[in-house]
Parts: structure tokens; sequence; C-alpha cells
């Protein structure tokens, strides 16, 4: 008798593959009907069809990759793309560009890169447990966890211990890059058998006033913290930042000249380069490759409207605004802010109220989005002069710009009112 293991398993894989081909193209023809009808740009929509058809799809485009996940309130896209572009360096790569974070957008993003050796994905934080068992990624990025969309979202402190609970019982081999400056990020990474800290930075506390663990009220002495009833402290970090320059275990320091703006953009790089020199992407390597990322997914572009000038930015809850701040502070650059309260963008829109926007006193701003008559009330209470209340975005930004030269109009936006203003713009 004739034993044919080999070819029976050769031909069961030639078999999954058709039928994963197939399934792809008709996720493709899906997506591209989307667009076709001005539906979106067709990631979620094709990947829902990709996961109904073979609902473990994701596991099996997965196989054989070096794939990182990336999951954070804020700060997620940014991260994931530097990935990408150091991971680059070595070979094509998978990747959400559009920020698709959950399980079709996840899906589609591995059957555009099926043939690439590696994946950088942005993960949704709430969906992290289960898309990093079901990909067995090699690396998790762990980089912050703050109040966003609680109407629809969990609490801060319910996302860590899901994700400690990911930590502890990963029976795969798991590196994690934690920050260690989170002290919810620190709790939920500290069961990891492999866990790379890095000095990320949080200027943010109000969601980590008390111990996961315990929680007593945790105590601050500059960038360090503990907590005085148990054994929860800042862990030691092999990675830190030194002004621009990015300092990895060796002590060597490797100044960052990004495109992207801001301090909270050079802690994205610093996560992002303790991710890939896990692949063997050296630092020199990865900076070079961080500094030729102009914008994320229209984040940071300055688009032109009318002949006039608009920076882009991204403003979804009191932590990202509290960094974003920093930003806008030129006080020559006419600052429009557009909210919305949509599903993707929380329906409650009293985070306005924790924002620190006493921050910029004194500066004249234009409201506008679906709840600009709440945001002109907390601007006005905050000491910002509200010069309009518009109902457009850009209609708003030609009126900031009107009556004077200015560089350019800084636009903050949430989400469902900046990916608006970014559909109608040229970049």
């Amino acid at each position: 008798m004739t034993v044919r293991v080999g070819a029976d398993a050769a031909d069961g894989r030639a078999t999954r593959g058709w039928r994963i081909t197939l399934v792809i193209a008709i996720g493709r023809l899906v997506a591209a009907m989307s667009r076709m009808l001005g539906r979106g740009r067709g990631h979620v929509v094709g990947g829902r069809v990709m996961v109904a058809l073979r609902p473990h799809i994701v596991a099996e485009l997965s196989r054989g990759k070096q794939l990182t996940l990336v999951s954070a309130t804020n700060g997620k896209s940014t991260t994931t793309r530097l990935i990408a572009e150091a991971m680059r360096t070595r070979g094509p790569v998978a990747h959400n560009a559009t920020g698709a974070n959950m399980a079709p957008g996840v899906a589609s993003a591995l059957a555009d890169g099926r043939a690439a050796g590696a994946g950088a994905l942005e993960v949704d934080e709430a969906h992290l447990p289960a898309l990093a068992a079901e990909t067995q990624a090699g690396v998790v990025v762990l980089m912050n966890l703050s109040r966003d969309q609680l109407d629809r979202g969990a609490e801060v402190s319910r996302l860590a211990a899901r994700w400690r609970t990911m930590v502890e019982q990963a029976d795969w081999p798991l590196t994690v890059v934690g920050n260690a400056d989170d002290p919810l990020v620190t709790w939920a990474c500290l069961p990891g058998r492999d866990v790379c800290w890095v000095a990320a930075g949080q200027r943010w506390r109000d969601d980590s006033v008390l111990c996961p663990a315990c929680t007593h009220t945790l105590r601050h002495d500059g960038a360090d913290w503990h907590c005085p009833h148990c054994e929860l402290r800042r862990p030691r970090p092999a990675w830190s930042i030194e002004g621009s320059a990015i300092v990895p275990p060796d002590g060597r320091q490797y100044p960052v000249h990004l495109r992207l703006p801001g301090r909270v953009n050079v802690a994205n790089a610093a996560m992002a380069a303790a991710a890939v020199e896990t692949w063997g992407v050296a630092p020199d390597a990865a900076v070079a490759a961080f500094e030729r990322v102009e914008d994320v997914d229209g984040r940071y572009v300055e688009a032109t409207v009318d002949g006039r000038r608009i920076r882009l930015l991204l403003g979804k809850n009191p932590a990202s605004w509290t960094e974003l701040i920093d930003m806008v502070t030129d006080a020559a650059r006419p600052l429009v802010v557009a909210i919305n309260a949509r599903g993707a963008d929380g329906r409650d829109p009293s985070w306005l109220w924790d924002v620190p926007f006493e921050l910029l006193a004194g500066r004249d701003a234009w409201a506008t989005g679906e709840r600009r008559f709440d945001l002109a009330v907390r601007l006005s209470v905050a000491g910002v002069t509200v010069v309009g209340v518009t109902a457009d975005p850009l209609a708003a930004a030609a009126e900031a710009a009107r009556g004077g030269a200015v560089e350019a109009v800084d636009m903050v936006a949430n989400y469902t009112a900046f990916q608006a203003v970014r559909a109608r713009v040229v970049l």
C-alpha cells in the first residue's frame, strides 16, 4: 500500500489556498463596490465579508508573519505607521493604514499584504485580546489607556484588566513593549514573560490616579511613581527619551528629526523603535525610516482649500488634546475646532470639560461641527475668545483666514469631523 501523507497534506494546503484566494477576491469586490457607491473606503465592509465567509481567515493569513500589534487610546495609528515604515526596510509589510482596527480591518490588511513577511497592525483596545490570540503576534505594543467614548466603550480599568489577562494567558512566544510611565499599562504588562519597558511619558494622569492592583492612591515624584500600599511601581525602562533623541538599552542617543510635530510623536517613535528592534531593525535604521513619514492618514498634513493652507490635527479625547495644545500655541495661526458626537466619536460630549482649554486663554478660535454650541460654551468658560460659531468646518476655516495674511489655519477635529474634512480637501 502506498502512503501519500505528504501529497495529501500538499493537496490540503492547495485547496485551502484557492479557497482563501476566492474569499479575498469576493471581499475586494465588495470593497470596490463600496468605494464606487461613495459609502467609504471599503476596508471594513470587505473585511466583514471575508470573516463571514471564512471565520478563521485572520489566523490563516497571520501564519508565518513577523506580526506587531499596537494598541492604545491615543497614538496607535502613528506608532503603527512608524513601525510599518521601519519594517519596510526589510521587505513588504501588511499594514492597516486607514485605521480600520477591528477584526474586519485587520483581515483586509492581512489580505492586501498576503505575500508580505511582516505586519504592523493597530488594534482597538477592547478587541486586542481576541486578535492577539488569533494572530499569535510576536510583538504587542501597549502604549496608554485613558477615557474615550465611554458611552460605548469600557472603563479604562476594565480594559487594563483585559490586557493583563491577555498577557498572562499568552501561550505563544510573545514580547510585550510597554509604556513604563502609564500605571495601567504597567500593571497589565507585568505578567509577561518578555517585557521591554519604554519611558514614553504620560502627561494625562487623571485616569491613573488609583492603583490598578489595590485601588489606593498612587504617588508621583517627577517621572517616577509608585503605590505606597502594594508592590506596584514604575519599572526601570530599557528605552528612554532625552530631548528629541531616542536612547536604547546601550545608552547611545539617536536624535530624531521627525516631520510629525510634538513631543508625543518622539515618544511614539521610541515605542516603535523598541518594537522593531525585536525583529532585528537597528535603531539607526529605524530612526532614518521614521523621518520619512510626513503624515498619518491625513493627520498633521497641510491641505489647500481655496488657496488657503489648513493644517489638520486629530483631537478626540482629553488626553490627546493635552498633547495637541502644545502644537497650536502659535497665535499667528487662526484656530478652528470641529466637534461631532456620532457613534465613532462617543455621543456624550461632556469630555470637553476635561480638556485643559484654559491653556489657550486669550486666543481667538472658531467653533464648528455638530456640537459647536457645546464647544463654544466650553471655550468661552476657558477664556478663549470665540470669534465665530459655524456649522461647516471649511466655512469656519475660510472665515478664520479672512481679513489678514496668515501662513495657515490650524484645524483640530475629533474623529468623524476630521474624516469629513479630510474627504473634502486637496492633500
